[in-house]
């Protein structure tokens, strides 16, 4: 049975567990990861996948990736990428998804945080890349600067953030306020986010590349 991302996007379950997810993160003190965040991870998945020539079902099945990638969350943050992965596969079972779909869905999901990582396949790659790169200043919630830990300061810092398409390159393009945060403390957070993304570009056959105030980093 072919389910579509906009039938899964407005599944009020799946909603539910995206919202008591972020509740959690909320009490953990992390930054956004609401519906803004997996819509943003969902359209940009889809995106890199249409851009390299995939065909539309694969990249509406990194879009669902997409959305679903964080549901884990409303377990543990430990391990929330395996613990999503058998809520999606519970899920898309239920919703009658192809086995072969779900499949995939479910392997982008379970490969998707840094800690564990690993672009499997296009649809993982994608998913990596989506999500590593959507840096912004209101993710942040903690609304006292004085108070910020670095995760705050880095995203914060970030006045500008576009994933670029070239030709065979997808590049990261921040502006970022270095008298918010200076460039070391990025690279401290978001170095292991930014060499996964340079795996996964390159399972999809092209390169990853940061750049900062105009500045090539990678």
């Amino acid at each position: 049975m072919t389910v579509s991302f906009d039938s899964i996007r407005k599944n009020t379950e799946i909603a539910a567990y995206i919202r008591k997810a972020d509740e959690s993160l909320i009490a953990l003190g992390y930054t956004e990861h609401s519906f803004a965040h997996v819509g943003r991870v969902a359209d940009t998945a889809r995106r890199i996948l249409l851009w390299l020539g995939q065909d539309e079902r694969t990249a509406e099945l990194a879009a669902i990736a997409g959305w679903l990638h964080d549901i884990g969350n409303v377990v543990n943050r430990v391990d929330h990428a395996q613990s999503g992965a058998v809520m999606a596969f519970r899920i898309l079972d239920k919703l009658g998804f192809d086995p072969d779909e779900t499949a995939t869905i479910v392997t982008a999901i379970g490969n998707h945080d840094e800690g564990t990582a690993f672009p499997v396949n296009a649809v993982a790659a994608a998913l990596i890349l989506a999500d590593k790169t959507d840096v912004r200043a209101n993710r942040v919630r903690n609304q006292d600067m004085a108070s910020f830990d670095i995760h705050d300061r880095v995203n914060f810092s970030v006045t500008e953030s576009q994933v670029r398409f070239e030709p065979g390159v997808i590049r990261l393009s921040l502006t970022i306020d270095t008298k918010v945060c200076p460039l070391m403390d990025y690279f401290e957070i978001f170095l292991d986010r930014m060499i996964l993304c340079r795996k996964a570009a390159e399972k999809l056959g092209v390169r990853f590349a940061l750049t900062i105030n105009g500045q090539a980093m990678l």
